[in-house]
């Protein structure tokens, strides 16, 4: 473990387009839980399987409690950038760091300073009337009551993507350019379970593919560098 720290230490100060993938793993040392360990989201005991509730068919045909679990269990607006955030940002600054890939819908890597997010399941901060489209943050959607409605009478839906969507074009193709240009690709807080969004670190061609996480993941056996532990306090030694 010290051996691969040095080593990645030295690419991060080689390096001069980072790129960072991330899941969250990266905001779990903020307070806000994952989805897939032990005591996470989908290991917990629901009516109705949280990935039912998440899908866009049973949006469509259960939007009360749609947004009732939602307020409930995916909205952590005290929630604070951590130290592995932080560091990101400081790359940016510093011009070491091209662009942040996140599987996260919390906006944190943005609340630390970081410019160039990209979000592939979009962001609890944005949300669009269904019908007219007129934008509402995320304060009109705590502050209603039921499912919440535009001025228009249309329902106001959460810019995130759910099960049965697909990811933003743009967003992809902006994620795989960056991601093709690496000189470090930075893979941290994600069991690479989730696809297309896994899929995306197959376009890294380079010699310099380093992995922090707290468990075993399908991209241990192909990465360049393993480092095993908390994300946040991995970065903030470097």
């Amino acid at each position: 473990m010290e051996n691969a720290f040095s080593i990645l230490k030295q690419w991060v100060q080689e390096s001069r387009r980072i790129v960072f993938f991330g899941g969250a793993g990266v905001s779990t040392e903020s307070g806000i839980p994952d989805f897939r360990s032990t005591d996470g989201l989908y290991h917990q005991q629901y009516d109705d399987p949280p990935e039912e509730i998440l899908s866009h068919s049973f949006f469509l045909r259960r939007p009360e409690d749609f947004f009732r679990f939602y307020r409930a269990k995916m909205l952590f607006l005290d929630a604070k950038p951590n130290a592995a955030h932080k560091k990101l940002a400081q790359w940016e600054r510093e011009g070491k760091l091209s662009a942040v890939i996140t599987q996260n819908i919390d906006g944190l890597h943005q609340a630390a300073g970081s410019e160039r997010v990209l979000e592939l399941h979009g962001s609890v901060l944005r949300n669009h009337c269904m019908n007219c489209g007129k934008f509402y943050d995320v304060q009109s959607i705590v502050r209603s009551q039921g499912v919440p409605r535009c001025d228009c009478g249309g329902i106001i839906k959460p810019d995130v993507v759910l099960y049965e969507e697909g990811l933003d074009t743009q967003t992809l193709r902006e994620a795989v350019e960056a991601i093709t240009q690496a000189d470090l690709l930075l893979v941290g807080g994600t069991s690479l379970a989730v696809y297309p969004a896994a899929g995306l670190v197959d376009y890294y061609t380079g010699s310099r593919l380093a992995l922090i996480n707290r468990d075993a993941t399908p991209l241990d056996q192909r990465a360049n560098l393993v480092l095993r532990g908390k994300i946040g306090e991995i970065l903030a030694q470097l």
